[in-house]
């Protein structure tokens, strides 16, 4: 059994189950994201995909995402 913790390889969670929600046309530099089997969510770089995988919980994932719909992350694209 893998030990899952933040930062490990994403190359360690395996090839399979990888997707794409925030693809950009940016030439291939997406963020992948892999939601695993205990209900976190593992996060990679597309362009690194051997490179480290920030785990987070289901809790971070849902702020998170609930903070970027309502405005809360518009000041990264500025």
């Amino acid at each position: 059994m893998v030990r899952i913790y933040n930062g490990m390889p994403a190359a360690d969670l395996g090839a399979d189950g990888w997707h794409k929600p925030w693809s950009g046309g940016n030439g291939g530099n997406c963020i992948e994201a892999m939601k695993l089997a205990d209900g976190r969510v593992a996060v990679r770089q597309s362009a690194d995909p051997d490179g480290p995988a920030l785990i987070y919980t289901p809790a971070e994932i849902a702020a998170f995402i609930q903070g970027a719909k309502s405005g809360q992350a518009d000041f990264l694209l500025t």
